[in-house]
């Protein structure tokens, strides 16, 4: 395993675990201005559990979405591929931590650890997969909604948490695949060889055995 690449994808991965934390909590998941007036101008944000509006004196006021089950698809979809994220980011990180050459937790079982950082490297995939989708899911529903002739309701833009929310997503996929491949997992079939050196009494047992086995053909009395 290459310790350097390692860190390097710890790093990776817990930056991108922290960018879904404040995806997730970012109220600027869709934007929409609306002008009423050459003073007044009125902002209108949301996010996976909120609703806001805003005006140009700083006076801004939201709401939670009422019920789970009058919310789109799209939006409890999202809301379930986000916790399941940064579940997975957690168990990529416990698992890193773990498997790295250069830790002391788990002993010097080089084999196991490499195959635990292995697993922390999955995590941080599926970490990344599920972020992707769910921003990108959001996205699309957005973008159809705005060109949408026949769309009568308000028409929102792309808001700064999806952008954080793909630059997430692509850490964690850099992340893991770099923990991937430093680690050199092993299998019984791929372990070195070494060459057994027979002792100095082996050898003298393997001349002497065949001394003996030599049928004689003078008789006992012949030594007497």
């Amino acid at each position: 395993m290459n310790t350097l690449i390692e860190v390097v994808a710890l790093f990776l991965s817990f930056v991108s675990w922290i960018l879904t934390l404040i995806t997730l909590e970012d109220q600027h998941w869709r934007d929409s201005s609306q002008d009423g007036s050459v003073i007044l101008t009125s902002n209108l944000y949301e996010n996976l559990w909120m609703s806001c509006a805003s005006d140009s004196t700083g006076n801004y006021n939201c709401r939670n979405f009422p019920s789970l089950f009058a919310l789109p698809g799209y939006i409890q979809a999202s809301r379930a591929l986000m916790i399941t994220s940064i579940v997975f980011g957690s168990f990529g990180l416990v698992a890193t931590l773990v498997g790295m050459k250069c830790s002391k937790i788990g002993g010097e079982n080089y084999v196991l650890k490499g195959k635990i950082a292995a697993v922390g490297g999955v995590f941080f995939l599926l970490q990344g997969l599920c972020t992707m989708i769910a921003v990108s899911w959001y996205a699309a529903n957005i973008t159809q909604q705005f060109f949408d002739i026949l769309y009568q309701g308000t028409k929102y833009e792309l808001g700064e948490a999806l952008y954080i929310g793909w630059a997430s997503a692509t850490l964690a996929i850099c992340g893991g695949s770099c923990l991937l491949c430093s680690c050199g997992i092993m299998t019984d079939n791929e372990k070195i060889p070494y060459p057994v050196q027979p002792s100095s009494r082996g050898h003298v047992l393997s001349t002497v055995a065949p001394s003996q086995s030599v049928p004689s053909n003078y008789d006992r009395n012949a030594y007497v």
